[in-house]
């Protein structure tokens, strides 16, 4: 029994075939849709790719890029298609390739599903590829004569005066780094030789950040040095007063930029995926309709329609068999001690060299 079963008439064809024809040129423009998307998430990643690790966060944009571009030419082929199918002897032309076509679409449909719940699953690598990435950055921040590191305090301050975050978990994580390089230090004062040998490992570290820490919202000048310190400033008191700080940290205000990005992406793909899934049904529907058309010889006949010819079950397990049948024939039989070859007679005949001269025929006595 089919399944989803519709009764066509000749005009309901032919509105079918004009509406779905519209409709796969809005396709090919939600394809080009995915494609900027993709751009867009590829330039908005590169633009701060010295903050981020290498990891596997690039193939979310490329999957965007390529099933933009694949939607864009299987859309356009679909409206080809359903544009011919008006007319009934030009929908001859198609009749071998729209099943084809229909499977590869459904297919496709599934990759875009996958694109679009990737879009959701990327949170964790994002996380783990700035966590790294900013802390590599922000040890490098006072190496600005170093070839290749020069530009990256330039792109921390940037980033901590745009997203007006500090740090990579907040401020305090300034503390645990050398930020200033060595050549703005005088090492001929007592303080600053004392405070490299008070480290183990021979930095510089302070209760200090960088200037692109100060939140400009903030009244009161900017305290950037000696945080810590309640003795240093008038009137303070660090851990009871609101510092002129900024206080979050650049990694979790990043990951929340770029998880709005991907959530945003990842409602539109899943929505083309739905627009995606009913145009293919209509096409399904048309093929159908049509192939029965041409069954009954009277293109102004009215035909059915349907998703499955049989039922889900029956669908599948005919599928099953002609893909066991297709398995058996790829097999070789391998009885008899597993040569394939133990059974089948010679058609050669034998070679005798001299080494192998068959016996000459005795003639008897007359």
């Amino acid at each position: 029994m089919a399944v989803l079963r519709v009764k066509f008439t000749k005009t309901s064809r032919d509105k079918l075939a004009q509406l779905l024809w519209i409709l796969n040129w809005i396709s090919v423009v939600t394809g080009a849709i995915l494609f900027s998307l993709g751009i867009f998430l590829k330039v908005e990643i590169n633009k701060r790719a010295e903050l981020m690790v290498e990891r596997d966060i690039q193939y979310v944009p490329n999957m965007l890029v390529a099933v933009g571009l694949i939607a864009c030419a299987i859309n356009f082929l679909g409206g080809k298609i359903c544009y011919d199918c008006v007319d009934t002897t030009k929908f001859l032309r198609w009749k071998l390739i729209i099943l084809p076509y229909i499977i590869f679409t459904f297919f496709f449909t599934f990759c875009m599903l996958v694109g679009a719940l990737m879009c959701y699953t990327m949170h964790g690598e994002l996380e783990e590829s700035l966590n790294v990435g900013l802390t590599e950055a922000m040890r490098f921040y006072k190496d600005t004569d170093t070839p290749g590191r020069c530009f990256l305090k330039r792109t921390v301050d940037m980033l901590q005066i745009h997203f007006q975050c500090c740090g990579n978990n907040g401020y305090r994580d300034w503390f645990q780094i050398q930020w200033i390089s060595n050549r703005y230090l005088d090492m001929s004062q007592k303080e600053v030789v004392d405070r490299f040998r008070s480290n183990v490992e021979g930095k510089y570290l302070m209760d200090g950040v960088p200037f692109s820490c100060c939140n400009i919202n903030s009244p009161r000048p900017c305290i950037q040095q000696q945080i810590t310190n309640n003795s240093a400033h008038f009137n303070y008191e660090h851990q009871t007063e609101e510092l002129n700080l900024w206080m979050k940290g650049c990694r979790q205000v990043l990951l929340e930029y770029y998880t709005h990005i991907m959530q945003s992406i990842g409602l539109t793909v899943l929505i083309t995926w739905l627009f995606e899934l009913s145009v293919l049904t209509g096409v399904r529907y048309l093929q159908t309709s049509l192939k029965n058309v041409l069954k009954q010889g009277d293109p102004d006949s009215e035909s059915d329609g349907w998703l499955l010819e049989n039922s889900l079950m029956e669908t599948a397990r005919t599928n099953l068999n002609i893909i066991k049948s297709l398995c058996k024939c790829n097999q070789i039989d391998t009885a008899s001690n597993g040569d394939p070859n133990i059974n089948v007679p010679s058609t050669c005949k034998a070679l005798y060299g001299p080494d192998n001269v068959p016996p000459k025929a005795t003639t008897e006595a007359s």
